[in-house]
């Protein structure tokens, strides 16, 4: 979930009372795996958790596409048009760290790309790349790398109304928003010299919008989540200044299929332990307790500091990484990732 504030409509978006809206539109495959550059932003955006012997890992590639609204007219190549982003990160569970690398670039001269049509996004050599329903991750980043196969094993999941996500109070904070979930994940990761044939599980979410995050918003707090036994779990809120929920909502599908989008009020965060960052000083809820309509669930943190500083990149300072996933009998039943922003200072987006 991350987002850029409205400035220009981009063209076919619906005026009127629903000032600035994204229209309900039917997601179409492969075309919408790949890029939408009409729109003002747009990320893939891959987590998960892999073995290799008795080594464990989690690991998150993104690459985030901005259209940037003064450039659109000019004819040269030089034109900053689409700028690429690309954040990887990898937890090292045993070695109590996170590795974390990132990159920016202009769109075009080969150097970056997000194309239309499938997923085909390039940043100098890191790649994700969607090959035959299966898509491959390559990272080649300062202190490690990553060659990941992420095979779907279930359908892809709509979020919110058949693709169309709202994310605030208002209409205009929406966006098309599907996710593959309980991806089956074989590969390599190197660190430090070392490479590791790895087997696991991951996640994928594809967003792309105009505008979402309210002004009345700081930040969010979202979890992902492969069940054990196939379910697959979203839930996350929009975070006032004085840590209240402005907007929720989320998803759970069962191993059968059966799917059940949440209404607003229904995704309800409490914080429990916290961890407090030597980077930022910023104080993160590293343990939640997260009640949906499928269960009141326990959300634990592998390890406390996973928090990344993109502002090389992206410009924040925010925590994301592998959690574990507990029922209400304390039961675990899954893993996936936490992410929290606004916790450093107000998100500026």
């Amino acid at each position: 979930m991350r987002r850029r504030s409205l400035m220009l409509a981009a063209p076919g978006l619906v005026l009127g009372d629903a000032a600035w809206a994204l229209p309900a539109m039917k997601l179409e495959f492969p075309r919408d795996h790949g890029a939408h550059p009409g729109l003002r932003t747009e990320w893939w955006y891959v987590t998960g958790d892999a073995r290799s012997g008795e080594r464990e890992f989690g690991f998150q590639v993104t690459f985030f596409r901005s259209r940037v609204d003064g450039t659109q007219g000019m004819t040269s190549r030089f034109a900053a048009k689409q700028l690429i982003f690309a954040h990887a990160a990898l937890t090292d569970v045993q070695g109590r760290k996170l590795w974390h690398d990132q990159r920016i670039a202009r769109e075009g001269f080969e150097v970056a790309a997000a194309a239309p049509g499938d997923t085909r996004v390039r940043l100098r050599d890191w790649t994700l790349e969607r090959q035959a329903d299966t898509y491959r991750a390559r990272v080649a980043a300062a202190d490690f790398s990553l060659d990941l196969q992420c095979t779907p094993t279930q359908p892809v999941l709509l979020q919110g109304k058949a693709g169309l996500s709202r994310k605030g109070p208002e209409p205009a904070q929406a966006s098309y928003y599907y996710s593959a979930p309980q991806l089956a994940v074989r590969g390599a990761i190197a660190l430090q010299g070392q490479r590791f044939d790895i087997t696991g599980k991951a996640w994928l979410d594809h967003e792309w919008s105009e505008e979402v995050l309210h002004p009345d918003a700081v930040g969010w707090d979202w979890i992902g989540m492969n069940l054990d036994d196939g379910s697959a779990l979203t839930a996350f809120r929009l975070r006032k200044q004085d840590g209240t929920a402005l907007w929720d909502g989320g998803s759970f599908r069962s191993p059968q299929g059966g799917l059940y989008t949440f209404s607003q009020g229904e995704a309800v965060f409490s914080p429990q332990r916290r961890w407090t960052s030597p980077l930022s000083q910023a104080s993160y809820p590293v343990e939640w307790i997260v009640r949906t309509p499928a269960d009141f669930y326990t959300v634990k943190a592998v390890i406390d500091n996973q928090e990344l500083d993109s502002r090389a990149s992206t410009g924040a300072i925010y925590w994301e990484g592998l959690s574990e996933l507990f029922d209400s009998n304390g039961k675990r039943v899954g893993r996936g990732y936490l992410e929290m922003t606004g916790y450093a200072g107000r998100l500026r987006v």
